[in-house]
């Protein structure tokens, strides 16, 4: 077995993507200025939210949202281990290091923690709603941006308004306005989710430390049943499923058929046309929900794919009508959670332990949601807006002649692009032409090749030299990267009994059934009532299918990925982070999994 991981300086590029370097912000590569401190970290790469090659511009959300991380926890909040997250990028995928804090400044950092975050943990309900007020306002700003082509002459109250400007300053400025509103957008997200982990990392060792042998798992279902806005779009598909039974237009929905027929059958009656008004009040905003991570511009998005939520609405409509109960396990959940939490209380020995344990159990609860719910306004809601402007942005440049393809806007890095919008602003302004539409076409042909070839290319799954053990929690209650999961790796994968595999015990509960092996969002379809979901990861818009599926089984993500949590709230079986699931389980394939050990065993 290998000690090390290749070094970032000796992996190679894929064939046909040289050059790719040009394709990302310099500072986010690696590269010989920084060798000493590159070449001795250690690199994983981040599967549970990035898991493909990055085009350009999309790349630069992602460092945008890696800087805030750091940023919360090293010039706000000051969390006493732990300095930011490191990112590079590797042949169009990404890779992270955390940071930890240097040993001598962890003591002095403790009080400067306790202080701030101590003021958000007191204050949290009422800075929350102030936080849903400010990021429900950055959404309405990017979603006023508006980008059209700019005009032969200027429309004449340009003239008699006194404006001053034209459309070339909406233009360039509103592109600008759109960048700042994203780095905006991502200093929120972090305002509250780092502490929303330190809380439960601190009930979490809490714990650890006064019941030894407790398992994760146990600790997880303390703070299970949760009411969280990230349910809600799935809510309102069942909502709607329920409204067409009981109005009795049913027989309209049926499967596979288009948006187009569909309607046009509601559009026919009153009944129908009630329930499109129903569909209307529940997609804004809760059908601004992507088919993946919500960080790439290619995942469809409810609101603009009808056929997809369509689809989901369909197959409740079924269960509906079979009289089968759509709704959460709820009940279920508490008494259990309940159940945990008192049998673990009573062992502890003082009025005072049990104190603490109340209290950071309590704020474990009343933090928790966020950590689910700003997946749903930050990386679905407000990123679907962000890639609707860019569209728009992309519009202007295709009526320039400057790209082929409306989406082509996003093979420009984001910097790069406010020079492509000054270059096509130039030619306009002065009537003479603009270099892109020469120029550009084939540059963005050239890097539409070097991607593919990206794309194609199977990142390893770490670089560098591993720590002698991995105790960062965040690395491993996040992105599931534990001493085990780098020793399989380091092992290729050989390690262990033939035909089982190891990862989290992330959602309790024994089951057997056949495996369903799905690499997308596209192939969500394909599933069987009674199958079991294997994927690399899953997204938050697949809650759906969670009414069909037995288990679920990922190779990414740790006990507080989005998996684990919607599996544990869903009341369904799940092991994560396993890393090898979709390269040794096959569709079809009988396989067991152990929610309770972290075990998926292979039967045929």
């Amino acid at each position: 077995m290998a000690d090390r991981f290749p070094s970032p300086f000796d992996i190679e590029t894929p064939a046909g993507a040289e050059g790719w370097q040009e394709l990302y912000t310099y500072s986010s590569l690696f590269g010989e200025e920084r060798r000493d401190y590159e070449d001795r970290a250690f690199w994983f790469h981040d599967g549970v939210h990035w898991p493909e090659a990055l085009t350009p511009w999309d790349s630069g959300l992602a460092e945008l949202a890696l800087a805030s991380l750091g940023q919360y926890n090293t010039r706000h909040f000051q969390v006493p281990p732990a300095y930011g997250v490191d990112f590079r990028i590797l042949n169009g995928y990404l890779y992270l290091s955390p940071v930890p804090a240097p040993e001598e400044e962890i003591e002095s950092r403790v009080p400067v923690f306790m202080e701030r975050a101590g003021f958000y943990f007191q204050n949290w309900n009422d800075l929350y709603d102030k936080w849903l007020v400010k990021v429900r306002d950055l959404v309405q700003q990017m979603t006023e941006l508006e980008f059209k082509p700019l005009p032969d002459l200027e429309d004449i109250e340009v003239i008699t308004s006194g404006a001053g400007r034209g459309s070339a300053d909406a233009l360039l400025s509103g592109y600008h306005r759109l960048l700042d509103h994203a780095v905006t957008l991502w200093q929120y997200h972090f305002e509250f989710l780092n502490l929303g982990y330190a809380a439960y990392l601190d009930f979490f060792g809490f714990c650890k430390a006064a019941f030894p042998s407790i398992p994760d798992l146990a600790i997880a279902k303390m703070v299970a049943g949760v009411d969280v806005d990230l349910f809600r779009p799935d809510d309102e598909l069942k909502k709607l499923a329920r409204l067409a039974v009981s109005s009795g237009i049913d027989d309209r929905f049926s499967p596979g058929s288009s948006p187009d027929v569909v309607w046009a059958k509601l559009e026919s009656d009153e009944a129908g046309r009630a329930w499109i008004a129903e569909w209307e009040k529940s997609a804004e905003p809760w059908f601004n929900f992507s088919t993946g991570s919500g960080f790439y511009h290619t995942d469809k998005i409810w609101i603009q794919n009808v056929e997809v939520p369509l689809g989901y609405i369909t197959d409740y409509i079924d269960k509906v009508k079979k009289g089968e109960n759509l709704d959460r396990p709820v009940a279920a959940l508490h008494e259990e959670r309940d159940r945990v939490v008192g049998e673990y209380r009573e062992l502890l020995d003082s009025d005072e332990d049990r104190a603490a344990f109340d209290g950071k159990l309590g704020l474990s609860r009343t933090v928790f949601p966020y950590v689910e719910n700003h997946n749903f306004y930050v990386e679905h809601w407000a990123h679907s807006v962000i890639w609707r402007r860019m569209r728009e942005v992309g519009e202007v440049l295709k009526a320039g002649g400057f790209i082929a393809e409306v989406d082509d806007v996003f093979m420009f890095r984001r910097n790069e692009l406010s020079d492509v919008l000054f270059d096509l602003y130039h030619g306009w302004a002065v009537g003479a032409p603009s270099r892109g539409p020469a120029y550009w076409p084939k540059e963005i042909e050239r890097r539409h090749s070097i991607h593919d070839a990206l794309k194609a290319w199977s990142a390893p799954p770490a670089l560098g030299i591993p720590p002698e053990v991995v105790t960062e929690p965040f690395t491993v209650m996040l992105w599931g990267i534990t001493s085990d999961s780098v020793s399989a790796w380091l092992n290729s994968g050989d390690a262990g009994e033939e035909g089982v595999l190891s990862g989290f015990a992330a959602s309790p509960g024994l089951v057997e059934g056949p495996a369903r092996v799905i690499f997308s969002a596209d192939q969500i379809a394909d599933l069987q009532d009674g199958e079991i979901l294997v994927a690399p990861l899953t997204a938050p818009s697949w809650a759906p299918v969670f009414g069909k599926i037995k288990a679920t089984v990922t190779d990414v993500g740790g006990m507080m990925s989005h998996a684990a949590i919607v599996c544990r709230e869903y009341g369904l079986p799940a092991v994560t982070g396993t890393a090898f699931g979709t390269k040794t389980i096959k569709t079809g394939q009988l396989i067991r999994v152990d929610g309770n050990t972290g075990k998926v065993t292979v039967l045929d």
